[in-house]
């Protein structure tokens, strides 16, 4: 006799820490964040009971425009060529 298992639904929203200490986050919670594929997160304990996620971006992308006129006064193209030779 072949035992059913029977699947527990969680409430939305909810997830489970793994024995691997793992969870996974809900498809709806990624999308309101803005979460994407490859993201790095950073974690941190804000209180107990309470994790924050933070996406890390690089920093010279995350401040690449808030300098107006310096990408175009420095030619990173042509110093990467310059470098190569």
């Amino acid at each position: 006799m072949v035992e059913e298992v029977k699947k527990q639904r969680r409430r939305s929203g909810v997830t489970k820490v793994s024995s691997k200490h793992q969870i996974t986050i809900p498809v709806a919670v990624m999308r309101e964040a803005g979460f994407e594929v490859g993201d790095e997160l950073l974690v941190r304990a804000d209180s107990e009971g309470r994790v924050v996620l933070v996406r890390e971006r690089d920093r010279i992308t995350r401040s690449a425009g808030a300098f107006p006129g310096l990408s175009a006064a420095t030619d990173l193209e042509g110093l990467r060529d310059e470098w190569e030779r």
